[in-house]
């Protein structure tokens, strides 16, 4: 099932104070990106970030679960109500994968 744009136009909105944020179309789904990082997805209407290890301890106790079949896990954010900390986590991720070399280019 194809996830929502009212529910992507929600999820971001919540995350509004963490940078710009934008959604992008991708497999009838919707990948994320803050201040053009990409940090997460929606697919189903629920929301999943990257797991980092900077993440993973500021949010020990947040679910993990793989967003569709063959994926790695991420964190499912089942409150997207809690604006306080899905914004504190979409910061985070994004510091962390901005300060992270890029797998690209490498063999």
């Amino acid at each position: 099932m194809a996830s929502h744009p009212d529910f992507v136009n929600y999820v971001a909105e919540q995350l509004r104070e963490a940078g710009a944020i934008r959604s992008r179309k991708m497999f009838g789904e919707y990948g994320l990106y803050c201040n053009d990082v990409f940090f997460g997805v929606i697919c189903d209407d629920q929301f999943f970030v990257k797991v980092t290890p900077q993440g993973e301890a500021a949010f020990p106790h947040l679910p993990k679960a793989p967003p569709y079949e063959g994926a790695k896990d991420s964190f499912w954010v089942e409150d997207v109500d809690n604006r306080e900390q899905m914004t504190e986590l979409v910061s985070l991720t994004c510091e962390t994968l901005k300060s992270t070399p890029s797998k690209k280019g490498r063999k």
